[in-house]
């Protein structure tokens, strides 16, 4: 048997296998009730999978979120934002299965949820809301991870130089570059097939996510410290500093880059389909993993956020460590930057997995016959064509590469990192994180209209619309002032 598997490889030889003793997919132990090979995640995949989503570019916006709405409103943002969040989430990993929460049928994407749950339009609005959004958060990270990128090179200029003592030199550093590395880069591991080969990457993301975070606390801290207190007001950076319409723009704007921290909504149930099935249904053990997830990430958003603004009050930087980037310890700065560029090169491809995932889908569905979009070459991982061969789709490789070909020239044209991450969570957050689960949850569970329950929810829908609009006008107003002074190409 050994022998076998090491020509055709473990997941070819469950099928073979189930072939031969004449069982259906859906009776073999090499496969689900559903016919997909075995569903191998844990709490733990799925925690990962969660932290490498939500502590992502998002952490490094929040000292100059808090910066703009104060010490009270702040913090309760980040709490209220966090509880809403889990919530849905809740909510939407109940949408997981119709019917039966153990034995029902499977709803493999978010969509997929949606249109056994909603109306045709509703699908529609969905997929179209969910897609952008995911091009939307690879534009982001892409522009994230230019800019941690730069903050290495002139970081090391500006040393380099003070110990020259060269004054004249000039550090200015072009970032499309930079931008086009991490969109090579990610042309190499868009290559990966589908979320549950992505695990490992998502455990190294998430590994680098606490680092950098870590990094930024600690920084925060010693400034603080260096201070002798906390810096910062109740009501953020004042009217006088910004004027009063800035200053409503701004606040508008902090909710979504708070609300952006969060999203990751859009592939929960992309992430809960990696899940084997347990004893405890799939919903329970996802639950698991968003109590862990959202609580890390809200203690490290709380001290992130909070110490950024502490320890440089109304001049915290839209992004805390690249605003950090020009002191020392530079070696220690450089650190992070790399810690942050190697996490979104992870998250990047954990967002992008479904949309990867639907248009591949789309194309066979559409050309069933095609032999370019439908045939796969097994290329072996190592000399002698034996062992493990791994399966290259002509289709696949053209089409990721376009799209990560496609974000990186966005990128190169939008590098508004602040704006843009708001812009992003305002975007989604209402509609993918809050009102598509609750509307799904009324319907599996029939909650009856009108009632306690039904009239709660509406509230928390209606409430989270009117921050949703609020945000979006202020990224919007921001994004024109940009573009105002910007030059395209030569960021």
């Amino acid at each position: 048997m050994s022998s076998k598997m090491d020509e055709i490889g473990a997941a070819n030889y469950c099928h073979q296998a189930a072939l031969e003793v004449g069982l259906s997919q859906g009776a073999s132990e090499c496969f689900d009730d559903d016919g997909r090979p075995k569903r191998t995640g844990t709490v733990w995949t799925a925690s990962a999978h969660i932290v490498t989503a939500v502590i992502g570019s998002g952490v490094l916006s929040l000292a100059w979120a808090v910066g703009q709405l104060g010490w009270v409103i702040g913090p309760a943002a980040m709490l209220l934002f966090s509880f809403v969040t889990y919530y849905t989430s809740a909510l939407l990993s109940d949408c997981y299965r119709s019917g039966d929460p153990a034995a029902g049928k499977r709803n493999y994407t978010y969509m997929d949820a949606v249109r056994a749950n909603l109306d045709g339009f509703q699908v529609k609005l969905c997929g179209c809301l969910q897609y952008l959004n995911i091009v939307g958060v690879a534009i982001g990270y892409t522009i994230a991870a230019s800019i941690s990128m730069v903050a290495v090179k002139r970081s090391n200029c500006f040393h380099k130089n003070a110990d020259d003592d060269d004054d004249d030199a000039s550090c200015d550093v072009n970032s499309n570059p930079y931008m086009i590395m991490f969109g090579v880069v990610q042309i190499i591991f868009s290559q990966i097939r589908d979320f549950d080969q992505v695990w490992w990457l998502s455990f190294v993301a998430a590994v680098m996510s606490f680092t950098y975070s870590c990094i930024g606390l600690g920084l925060g801290i010693v400034q603080v410290i260096k201070n002798g207190g906390f810096k910062g007001s109740l009501t953020g950076i004042s009217i006088a500093a910004v004027g009063q319409m800035d200053k409503i723009w701004r606040s508008f704007q902090a909710f979504g880059d708070i609300a952006f921290a969060y999203s990751y909504s859009i592939i929960l149930i992309e992430i809960q389909d990696t899940i084997k099935a347990p004893p405890l249904s799939e919903a329970k053990v996802m639950k698991r993993a968003t109590v862990i997830s959202v609580a890390v990430t809200t203690v490290f958003y709380m001290l992130c956020g909070c110490m950024g603004y502490a320890a440089f009050g109304d001049l915290a930087p839209g992004n805390l460590l690249t605003g950090f980037g020009f002191y020392n310890p530079f070696w220690l700065l450089d650190i992070a930057n790399v810690a942050i560029v190697v996490h979104l090169v992870g998250a990047y491809q954990v967002y992008c997995q479904p949309l990867f995932a639907f248009v591949e889908k789309l194309a066979t569905t559409t050309w069933p016959d095609s032999r370019f979009v439908c045939n796969e070459i097994e290329v072996p991982l190592w000399p002698g064509g034996k062992g493990y061969k791994y399966k290259i789709n002509l289709f696949r490789v053209a089409w990721r590469t376009g799209f990560a070909a496609a974000t990186t020239v966005v990128s190169m044209l939008l590098p508004f990192f602040n704006d843009v991450v708001g812009l992003l969570g305002a975007l989604g957050f209402w509609p993918l994180t809050v009102y598509f689960p609750v509307e799904m949850y009324i319907v599996q569970r029939k909650v009856e209209r009108w009632s306690t329950r039904w009239v709660c929810l509406q509230i928390l829908s209606l409430a989270c619309l009117v921050i949703t609009v609020a945000s979006a006008a202020g990224s919007i107003a921001g994004v024109v002032s940009d573009i105002k002074v910007y030059r395209p190409f030569q960021g």
